[in-house]
């Protein structure tokens, strides 16, 4: 579960004063439509803020009705509602249905963040791969170059990548010419800075905020432009409240240690302090790899193992983005329900700790948050305050 508010890590500018509020941030923009997603009605606006519809004849839920750009998830580092990612919701609006179920939501200048239309693309997942000089480096090394992958693309196995087999060449030839589209207008690879520099620009000290738009032209000018990093951030405090704190320096990227981290090969653990070993975790760590995890957790089958005890599944599902969320009950413990997450991570299988719970109810609402279900269904419990 995510508590984080949308704004908590929003960028600053180094003046309070010249600052536009939250409220005001979501105001800003020229286009508005509506889209149907996951059973869901929204209204999406061009700067990336989402408004989910009430349900006819039914109870209204926290976030209906409310204009967000959406809660940070930490771990993935993308907005999200309801446990969906806010950028296939804007993607869908502005720019129509996935061509095919294959295709995923590129950000034009990598930062996550920014879900404007205009930042936002449909990819396959072989162009996502040539997007990312990290992955597309792992393809020269084992095919040459880049041109001899694209001529021949089953010539080589790329580890972890067993679905690259299946390629052809026509495929990777329409990839390539994309790519070089894509490189020559500058869109592909290029850096997109600071989380939220999309958002804030400076502007002249003498220069006064205009008033919010609803549907009239935004000063897109100070909106888009990128900027140095902010000496300051929205922090949204226990009571509610936003206040500007200094910006901490960035948090170094989590790298894995690939020994000792877990009882099983390839694993390592997340907020997760006992060496646990996962008996139906597969050797070869792939995104296909993680569909035939999703298999073998069945219920009643052994999730985790260690000196403490086990943990055997209740409930096993995988969300649109494809993480793993598992519903355990547990042999040892005060509170004898837990749930997690798996998905990967360079790698490696990550294996997240999402909580303990005193109530099944409890497990089953984290569940629902992670894969995008509603959590209507279920009561209160005593987890809801403890």
């Amino acid at each position: 579960m995510h508590d984080t508010d949308s704004f908590a890590r929003m960028p600053a500018l180094d003046s309070i004063a010249e600052q536009p509020s939250p409220e005001e941030t979501l105001l800003i923009f020229e286009k508005e439509c509506e889209v149907g997603f996951k059973e869901e009605v929204y209204l999406v606006r061009d700067n990336g803020a989402v408004l989910r519809r009430l349900r006819p004849g039914l109870r209204r839920r926290k976030l209906d009705e409310v204009w967000t750009f959406g809660t940070l998830n930490r771990h993935s580092g993308y907005f999200e509602i309801n446990g969906h990612v806010v950028h296939r919701i804007v993607a869908l609006a502005f720019h129509g249905p996935a061509p095919s179920a294959g295709h995923v939501v590129d950000h034009i200048d990598t930062n996550r963040l920014n879900n404007r239309p205009d930042n936002l693309r449909w990819v396959t997942r072989l162009e996502n791969i040539l997007l990312n000089p990290i992955t597309r480096r792992k393809i020269e090394l084992a095919f040459g170059s880049l041109e001899a992958f694209f001529e021949n693309p089953g010539a080589e196995l790329v580890s972890n990548w067993d679905w690259m087999r299946t390629v052809t060449k026509e495929e990777a030839q329409e990839s390539r010419k994309r790519w070089l589209e894509w490189v020559e207008k500058g869109q592909a690879g290029k850096q997109g800075g600071a989380p939220g520099d999309w958002l804030f620009q400076p502007r002249p000290a003498s220069a006064s905020f205009p008033e919010p738009k609803r549907k009239d032209s935004a000063p897109r000018d100070w909106v888009t432009k990128p900027r140095p990093r902010p000496s300051q951030i929205l922090e949204l405090k226990e009571n509610g409240t936003l206040e500007w704190v200094p910006n901490p320096p960035p948090t170094p990227a989590f790298i894995p240690e690939p020994e000792g981290s877990s009882l099983t090969p390839g694993v390592f653990q997340r907020n997760w302090r006992t060496p646990t070993e996962f008996p139906q975790c597969p050797e070869s760590v792939s995104s296909e790899g993680l569909q035939s995890y999703l298999e073998r957790l069945v219920a009643g089958a052994v999730f985790g193992r260690n000196r403490y005890g086990e943990s055997t599944v209740v409930e096993a599902a995988m969300n649109d983005d494809g993480v793993l969320s598992i519903v355990c009950s547990m042999t040892s413990g005060v509170k004898p329900w837990s749930h997690a997450k798996v998905y990967v991570e360079g790698d490696f299988y990550c294996h997240e700790a999402g909580g303990t719970f005193f109530e099944q109810v409890g497990a089953m609402k984290a569940h629902c948050i992670a894969i995008g279900a509603p959590t209507d269904a279920y009561p209160e419990s005593i987890d809801d305050y403890c």
